[in-house]
């Protein structure tokens, strides 16, 4: 009998309940409540479902991620630190849309499908059945497609919509089409179930699970912006609503991970496949192209979309050598959480700047420091972070990465991860550099504006959790150690 642990439903009942509810709301009102009703109760819905992941956290009612269950939901560390993450992000994406928001129309609508993907990143993060997830990954995927376009009368936010949609539905297909390679080969859909009967699988059917696992990677990458899947991507976040933008570099990415990490996991126990090296490369490849494109932007949300790529590259570092070090997965997992902050920071930043100046582009941020000086710390803050510069939470994380590809008895060509991501580390130094210059040191005779009460908020938190990581990472730390599995020790519970 399937049994489903009590935590995500909860979620799904205080997310759905309200994403249903408000535009039922919107319309008993004819459209006339305020975009400041809407945002607050999505927001207080939000904060429900975080307090609710933190309880449990705190009184440790959640197992560590060592045990895949054969419930169709599972609830361990691992599925808590990826919920944390990306419910941190979508209360970030609907304070920051406050100001957003206010001379846009469909104000229930937009916060309803924010609260709806929120039930689908979140579901993605539990999910220990095939198709549940996919369930999920469309939960996550079509109410954001929307959202992408909900500028209806922006050409640039048509495309990004159109382009979104059209990747988001290839890589849903090849998913699909892995799952059902996966059901054929092992009869059953459930991740741990599937594990044991890959690891029995005969070996003429081999080539056939490697091409599902492939399959799982390659659907997963394009929703996690890997080399090279990455095309999509900055066409869209520049087109889509900055605050969205948000949503997707620091949300939807987080959730593509989280089922890539099942994936590698499944893999590498199942398969016992040695395909450290392709990620290795895969890594590289992606960290370079990323920051190598980033240099060249002139956009400011172009230039953060690559520089998510990047980022993707070095989370990938850990997968690459997880089979060898238990560092590596927590070092992405650390840099997942701190990823979601940072990233979504920058994107809430540049909507507060599109907001108040509707400027886009990196000439014309001069003397922003001076003009919008909270904005622009918290801006600095998240390069900072992003750049991995101490004593940021990004220096401690990309410490873990680049650190665990120099464990004692890992192959020889691991240490190159570790010098690719410290010269691509580097390089991003690059043009965090020339943003920070063009806001504090061009522009002096500028003044100082009015700034978005919302964003003020975002940039204050994200501050405050970046430093504070910095200065102090250890609970953090702790709390990734827990929620990272051991794969030689994980086992598929009855």
């Amino acid at each position: 009998m399937i049994e489903i642990t009590s935590t995500p439903i909860i979620l799904i009942a205080i997310l759905g309940t309200i994403g249903m509810i408000l535009p039922i709301i919107s319309i008993a009102r004819k459209e006339k409540g305020s975009n400041s009703l809407y945002a607050a109760i999505a927001f207080g819905a939000l904060i429900a479902a975080m307090g609710y992941v933190v309880y449990e956290i705190v009184t440790e009612k959640i197992p560590s991620a060592t045990v895949f269950s054969v419930d169709v939901l599972s609830n361990d560390a691992f599925s808590s630190l990826f919920a944390i993450a990306m419910l941190i992000v979508a209360i970030m994406t609907t304070v920051g849309s406050f100001n957003f928001m206010r001379n846009q129309s469909h104000h229930a609508v937009y916060y309803s499908l924010i609260l709806l993907s929120t039930i689908g990143m979140v579901l993605v993060a539990y999910s220990t059945d095939l198709v549940m997830l996919f369930v999920a990954w469309e939960l996550m995927s079509i109410p954001t497609y929307v959202l992408a376009g909900f500028m209806k009368k922006n050409p640039s936010s048509n495309e990004a919509a159109l382009k979104y949609f059209l990747f988001g539905a290839v890589s849903s297909a090849i998913i699909i089409y892995g799952i059902s390679i996966v059901y054929g080969l092992t009869g059953s859909t459930n991740i741990g179930e599937v594990i044991t009967g890959l690891a029995n699988v005969d070996p003429s059917l081999m080539p056939l699970a490697l091409l599902a696992v492939g399959m799982f990677i390659a659907g997963f990458g394009f929703k996690m912006g890997l080399v090279p899947f990455h095309m999509w991507l900055p066409d869209t976040y520049e087109g889509a609503p900055p605050t969205i933008t948000a949503l997707l570099a620091a949300g939807t990415k987080k959730a593509g991970f989280a089922a890539a990490l099942r994936v590698v996991i499944m893999g590498t126990v199942a398969l016992n496949l040695d395909w450290t090296l392709a990620l290795g490369v895969i890594a590289v490849m992606t960290m370079t192209v990323g920051n190598i494109a980033a240099v060249m932007q002139k956009n400011i949300s172009r230039m953060l979309a690559y520089s998510s790529i990047g980022h993707a590259g070095y989370i990938l570092i850990g997968l690459a050598v997880s089979p060898f070090t238990t560092l590596g997965l927590q070092g992405s997992l650390f840099h997942i959480l701190n990823h979601a902050v940072m990233k979504g920071a920058a994107f809430i930043a540049i909507a507060g700047i599109v907001t108040t100046l509707a400027v886009t582009n990196l000439d014309k941020l001069k003397g922003l420091g001076r003009k919008m000086p909270i904005t622009s710390l918290g801006l600095v803050i998240s390069l900072l972070a992003l750049a991995g510069v101490p004593p940021t939470a990004g220096f401690w994380s990309k410490l873990m990465l680049f650190g665990s590809a120099l464990e004692p008895g890992l192959p020889a060509w691991a240490g190159w991860l570790a010098i690719a991501g410290v010269l691509n580390s580097a390089l991003s130094l690059a043009y965090y550099g020339w943003i920070i210059r063009k806001m504090y040191f061009e522009g002096e005779t500028e003044k100082r504006v009015s700034e978005p009460k919302s964003i003020i908020a975002v940039m204050i938190f994200s501050i405050i959790f970046l430093v504070a990581i910095g200065v102090y990472p250890d609970p953090i730390i702790q709390f990734v150690e827990n929620a990272t599995p051991v794969l030689g020790t994980i086992t598929v519970s009855k």
